[in-house]
């Protein structure tokens, strides 16, 4: 499918911010199949145990001091704390909390964080909302996750070439459209929201580059944007009304109308995009995962013995070379858990000296240990032809090869642990959470796990929203 071209334009149907609204402010529970629920659901509950990992993770209680400090209506909590501010700020510093670590959802194909900024948007539009009920809240998350899911499915550019990162440039939007749909706008108000949003959309991939702490507040300042447009269209201002395809819309003007049109309506309100997010079982960027995964199997092949390990070379697409292979020397001897976060050969050295990669292998006291270093400095990486040309714009597959006095290992693995082909289980995912708790610092009482997992299956016969914080509480 060719890109849209707005200059010659002869396409007369609505722009997809009408067409998506009215399917927002009209989604109802009934219409959803219990697969779709349950998607919701697992989304739910893994954003929100990142995020109590995330409440120790450098920065953000910085964050939330700081808007404690600026105070305001006591209207919704920053997670993990007795801190209640304007629900816009609650949402910002929860979206930081959720994506510190580094450990959130993605989507593999459209290369993007749905969770982190829709979750935090919805539960404080239902804490700011108090006749918003639990069916409110689900309805709220499949409306966030279906749009970013379908805006970065749909779009042909990947965030290397055009230098944004998907999960906030589209996560302004799936926030936006989650609020308005948990406080129940009308399809009117819900495009002016989306339009207001547009005049707030950013995020940038120079902050993976840098190893930037903004890299992980992106979300964070999506997730405010939701809160924000959403209250000033009900108060009646007016944003832009073509805010993707409109002559200066977002798809022309941010991507250069590379995206597929038919790709971004197929199926909508029938077949829903979000239902195919991925978990992820290691605390670091996805595009380690597929060569972690390799390392791990070929660490069973070593029979766990490394003295003897040459050479390591891992082949991935383009993309994942650019944010997590370059450069190389940082790469190989990370200084910060940010550039560990981004790095494959660190990451497939903890992989392969310690069996996983763990909350606790991104850690300062981690970044210096000897045998992991020694592995990552053996460790090189490549753009692989093959995988570029079948694989360019989706989370990258990983060809490890381990040189050795023994001979060459190799593996490749296509599709990572949690992705929708390989899942995570129930069990996988309370232990994630466990081990979440465990990272963040703080005491929680016993049954933390249970009793979440019980409000969040709990939730479409729950009379009020904002009860799925009843369980996350200390």
């Amino acid at each position: 499918m060719a890109a849209k071209d707005t200059t010659a334009d002869t396409d007369t149907r609505a722009d997809f911010a009408a067409e998506f609204s009215a399917f927002a402010a009209g989604l109802d529970m009934k219409d959803l199949a219990p697969e779709v629920l349950d998607a919701a659901k697992a989304n739910i509950f893994d954003t929100m145990a990142c995020a109590t990992a995330g409440i120790s993770a450098v920065g953000v209680r910085d964050l939330a001091g700081l808007v404690a400090d600026w105070g305001g209506k006591p209207e919704a909590s920053v997670w993990c704390t007795e801190i209640r501010v304007p629900a816009p700020m609650a949402a910002w510093v929860n979206g930081m909390m959720s994506h510190a670590r580094d450990f959130d959802d993605t989507h593999d194909a459209a290369v993007l964080h749905a969770g982190v900024s829709v979750i935090p948007a919805a539960v404080a539009a239902a804490e700011a909302t108090p006749e918003a009920t639990g069916a409110d809240l689900l309805a709220g998350v499949v409306v966030g996750l279906e749009l970013i899911s379908r805006l970065g499915l749909a779009t042909t550019v990947g965030i290397i070439e055009s230098g944004y990162m998907y999960t906030s440039l589209f996560g302004h939007f799936a926030a936006t459209a989650t609020a308005a749909r948990v406080m129940r706008l009308d399809a009117a108000q819900t495009q002016n929201a989306l339009g207001i949003a547009y005049s707030q959309a950013a995020g940038n991939h120079q902050v993976t580059r840098d190893a930037a702490l903004t890299k992980r507040i992106q979300p964070g300042f999506a997730a405010k944007t939701g809160l924000i447009s959403v209250a000033m269209s009900k108060l009646g201002i007016r944003g832009a009304q073509n805010s993707f395809e409109g002559v200066d819309g977002l798809f022309r003007t941010y991507l250069h109308n590379r995206y597929d049109p038919e790709r971004l309506r197929q199926g909508l309100g029938r077949t829903f995009d979000f239902t195919e997010l991925s978990y992820k079982p290691y605390p670091c960027c996805r595009f380690n995962h597929t060569a972690i995964d390799a390392a791990l199997a070929l660490r069973d092949e070593l029979g766990g013995d490394l003295a003897d390990i040459q050479a390591i070379r891992v082949g991935v697409n383009n993309q994942a070379y650019e944010a997590v292979c370059t450069p190389p020397a940082m790469r190989r001897a990370p200084k910060t858990i940010v550039q560990a976060q981004f790095s494959i050969p660190y990451t497939v050295a903890c992989a392969l000296v310690t069996g996983g990669v763990r909350l606790t292998d991104l850690s300062d006291d981690a970044l210096s240990r000897p045998d992991v270093l020694a592995i990552a400095g053996r460790t090189e990486c490549a753009v692989d032809a093959g995988i570029e040309a079948e694989w360019g714009r989706t989370v990258t597959p990983a060809q490890v090869d381990i040189v050795t006095a023994r001979g060459t290992f190799s593996r490749r693995v296509d599709a990572p642990k949690g992705n929708h082909e390989n899942p995570m289980s129930s069990a996988d995912f309370d232990a994630k959470m466990a081990g979440c708790l465990e990272a963040s610092g703080l005491d929680w009482p016993d049954g933390t796990v249970a009793a979440f997992r019980a409000k969040v299956e709990g939730l479409e016969s729950a009379p009020r929203a904002a009860s799925i914080l009843d369980a996350f509480r200390r």
